[in-house]
């Protein structure tokens, strides 16, 4: 059990005065004794609680206390506040309210600005008011600069948590200090999900860029390892505001959720464990030059340390222990339904030479006669190893990295589907000649007299 202690100062100066005149309170003494006992007290010295000098007791003092302890024990000892403490006594009504209502409408301005304004206008004398007084006039009002810059929004702020394990997670980027790779400075950005109830950590990894299919990507993992969690929840960048992670989290039920603008308060579970991180691991990662060391320190630190250690936000509990010892719903995604609903469609106009560009990549079509054409091209964000290919009436046609160098070597390929297109003619077709027929009143030449007769 913890040692008892006094609840507040006031208390600590009762029971002080208690056993300076408690005994007295317990012996029958006459008058004159207590006079007298009054009188030997009153020469010695005392230390006040709190206090780094000693000092005397006067008589009138002791008496006060010894009567008023007799009547009414300790609490009849405990100091008194002011009735005006924490006011400006020094200001008056008018003083106090030109002074409110300046701060109430310039909220920025400092002290020694309002005062050396009010001094050059006339409106207040030099030095008659001190820069204390005003700020314990703004603190006692809610207009002292603390004040102001948490209470900025009119509403409260309130610490809350998700209901249960699985049902948010914040996704967030952290930038690394940047790698050193072949004597090229490559940027490192941290790329984590946290479960808001647990604060259990369900995907962390390094990359060298900050995309919205990045994020994806890492719900996709996510997902796959702990199931869908009801929603996620995104800062208010345009990294995240796309229809990538729009469309990908409605195909999957999870509800996107951003932060509101200019609210980092809101995001403070994932900057609480960016400064973690931060703290004991990347401030003292050394010289890394690959992405590969780089995670591996990341699953190790999560892995061997936070998910073990306690947590303040969590009542000492670990975030693994609060993740494991949650039912987590039976999750019926698949792999299939998971490609299924993360793959994308768009429209792309095929360039003549049968290539098209997707993200910074050259693709090539084998289908010659697709070339100026407009064509529906699909990719799936599960799998990034997995090639884009080519939806065309009904057909799946498959889409290959471009070789130029490769295609220098071989002959050019046909461009009709059914081979290449004939050299003679196998059908008659002669617009001139078929005028001068008629002009003449002749039989075609391709009618035979049989036919005709």
């Amino acid at each position: 059990m913890d040692a008892l202690k006094t609840k507040d100062h006031a208390e600590e100066v009762a029971i002080f005065r208690s056993e300076v005149v408690g005994s007295l309170c317990r012996r029958e003494l006459s008058h004159g004794d207590l006079r007298a006992e009054f009188l030997a007290l009153a020469k010695e010295r005392f230390r006040l609680p709190g206090a780094d000098i000693t000092k005397t007791i006067s008589v009138p003092t002791l008496e006060r206390w010894y009567y008023a302890y007799r009547s009414g024990g300790l609490l009849a000892l405990v100091p008194k506040p002011r009735s005006d403490r924490g006011r400006a006594r020094a200001l008056a009504a008018e003083t106090r309210e030109l002074l409110l209502a300046i701060r109430r409408e310039n909220p920025s301005a400092s002290v020694p600005l309002i005062l050396g304004t009010l001094v050059r206008d006339g409106r207040l004398d030099h030095d008659a008011v001190s820069p204390s007084t005003v700020r314990r006039l703004f603190a006692e009002h809610g207009l002292d600069r603390v004040a102001i810059r948490d209470g900025s929004s009119s509403h409260t702020r309130l610490r809350w948590q998700a209901e249960r394990p699985g049902a948010l997670w914040h996704g967030d980027v952290c930038h690394g200090p940047n790698l050193l790779i072949d004597g090229n400075s490559v940027p490192l950005r941290i790329h984590g999900m946290l479960d808001d109830n647990s604060r259990f950590v369900v995907a962390l990894e390094a990359m060298h860029s900050e995309r919205e299919t990045d994020m994806l990507g890492l719900l996709c993992r996510a997902v796959r390892r702990h199931g869908l969690p009801d929603a996620l929840y995104l800062d208010n960048g345009s990294t995240y505001s796309g229809d990538t992670l729009r469309i990908g989290c409605e195909r999957l039920g999870i509800t996107l959720i951003h932060a509101r603008p200019y609210s980092p308060e809101a995001r403070g579970k994932m900057e609480r464990f960016w400064r973690t991180l931060r703290e004991g691991l990347l401030d003292h990662m050394g010289s890394i030059s690959s992405l590969h060391d780089v995670n591996v320190r990341l699953w190790a630190f999560l892995d061997q340390h936070y998910h073990q250690a306690p947590h303040a936000g969590l009542l000492g509990r670990a975030p693994a222990a609060t993740w494991n010892s949650a039912k987590h719903p039976v999750d019926a995604l698949d792999e299939a339904k998971l490609r299924e609903a993360l793959t994308v469609h768009e429209r792309r106009r095929v360039r003549r030479d049968t290539t098209l560009s997707i993200d910074g990549v050259v693709w090539e079509l084998d289908q010659g006669y697709l070339a100026g054409r407009i064509v529906t091209v699909g990719r799936c964000l599960t799998d990034v190893d997995v090639p884009p290919w080519v939806e065309h009436e009904g057909k799946r046609l498959e889409l290959h990295p471009l070789d130029p160098a490769k295609n220098a070597r071989i002959g050019r390929k046909p461009r009709h589907p059914g081979g290449a297109a004939p050299v003679g003619k196998t059908v008659p077709f002669d617009p001139p000649g078929a005028l001068l027929d008629k002009a003449a009143g002749r039989a075609p030449a391709h009618i035979d007299d049989e036919e005709i007769f």
